[in-house]
């Protein structure tokens, strides 16, 4: 049976929307992501967030295909490996994603790092832009892009970006990147959204979840939500995966926000990619 509740959809800048939380899969192993999948479809998630890196499209690829819901009905973002940046081996890296994944489009195509060492990442997004002219894409973006990447991307391309993937939590609200996204109609998203675990056991978050009767990782999910962002937790536990989309049916006052603000300390849980 799936679940009747739905995550709200936050609407792109082409015209398509995103479920604003989704189910990431980082780290989990392609034998195992097809039942943890499976699992998050019956709760209600709608959404499926891979990459090339985590060398599991292929599993990913199976649950969508056998997915008691239509395809049409899910959200498939997978992503770019800075390995395959530039324009010709980008689109190598795409028809070999969509080989594992087994599907005729995605719905959200994203350069994983910007990798400005190297670059190559305005040259990528042009492919990008002719994966999404294709159709093959329905919606591309990036992720982990700083301000100034992503101005590049706005000022040289010719599609703007849909989405900015970043790291987000509550110590690493990322306020500056949030409000330079939203001024130029990109949709932030949050990878780590509750700190790689950090959330659990947190005095200021355990203490606003006893007040509702939620964990402090719902608070923080909730958080996002009312931050208008859109979030990708991930866990292979059945109840966590129920507990991270149970967050529709309560709401985060001033006050609680105010104390969850108190936690912003700059600290992030992976690497900072203005100094890569």
């Amino acid at each position: 049976m799936t679940s009747d509740a739905l995550a709200p959809s936050v609407p792109l800048n082409d015209g398509h929307s995103i479920p604003q939380l989704g189910f990431g899969v980082y780290k989990i192993p392609d034998d195992e992501v097809e039942q943890a999948i499976a699992e998050a479809i019956r709760v209600g998630y709608r959404h499926v967030d891979t990459a090339t890196l985590y060398r599991n499209e292929r599993g990913v690829g199976r649950a969508i295909r056998d997915a008691e819901v239509p395809r049409d009905e899910l959200f498939v973002t997978t992503k770019l490996w800075n390995d395959d940046q530039g324009y010709d081996r980008a689109l190598r890296a795409f028809d070999e994603s969509m080989a594992r994944l087994g599907l005729d489009y995605v719905d959200l195509y994203l350069i994983h790092w910007p990798v400005p060492s190297r670059d190559l990442y305005a040259e990528t997004w042009r492919a990008l832009e002719r994966i999404r002219e294709e159709g093959r894409a329905r919606s591309i973006g990036v992720s982990n892009f700083a301000t100034a990447h992503l101005q590049r991307i706005l000022d040289e391309g010719s599609v703007p970006p849909a989405v900015n993937q970043v790291e987000l939590h509550p110590w690493l609200p990322q306020s500056e990147v949030r409000a330079f996204d939203a001024e130029h109609g990109v949709v932030t998203e949050a990878w780590s959204p509750l700190a790689r675990g950090r959330v659990l056991g947190n005095e200021v978050l355990e203490g606003i979840g006893t007040k509702h009767g939620r964990t402090g990782a719902q608070v923080v999910l909730r958080w996002h939500l009312q931050l208008g962002v859109v979030a990708i937790p991930k866990s292979v536990t059945a109840s966590r995966i129920r507990e991270n989309f149970d967050v529709f049916d309560f709401s985060l006052d001033d006050e609680d926000l105010a104390a969850i603000a108190t936690l912003d300390s700059g600290v992030r849980t992976g690497r900072d990619p203005a100094q890569d």
